[in-house]
């Protein structure tokens, strides 16, 4: 396997920041997959790069950066990401248009506005929350 997920999302982009940055485990990969296919929709409707501030997480890493105890970080079903030129609510919205149409997952949505970033993820049923 290259590495390529989508046309704009690879493997190493998702891997966990510490350490190196340390590899998504194979066993992972595919729910790694997933997400960045919804995310892939979600760039290409907005014609924008989407920098992927954090993927996949160790648990190690996971708690020392105060994620939570059943994160879907630790799956590989999740992403925070930042959009340059649109702030975490605009990112949000257009999650919410694309799910709303059927076109990405349904999955939790949350918006980071002091840290500007959104969170995604693949959980199948709707969150929302803001941090």
């Amino acid at each position: 396997m290259d590495g390529q997920l989508t046309a704009n999302f690879n493997l190493k982009e998702w891997s966990c920041k510490e350490g190196g940055g340390t590899g998504v485990p194979w066993d992972l990969v595919d729910n790694v997959k997933q997400c960045a296919a919804n995310l892939q929709i979600l760039r290409d409707e907005i014609g924008k790069p989407i920098t992927l501030i954090s993927g996949w997480r160790g648990p190690l890493y996971n708690a020392k950066i105060g994620g939570a105890k059943k994160s879907l970080h630790l799956t590989g079903k999740a992403a925070d990401i930042r959009v340059r030129g649109m702030d975490p609510v605009e990112v949000a919205e257009v999650i919410f248009s694309l799910i709303d149409a059927g076109k990405m997952d349904q999955g939790g949505v949350g918006i980071y506005p002091s840290s500007n970033f959104v969170h995604y993820d693949c959980r199948g049923t709707k969150a929302r929350w803001r941090g």
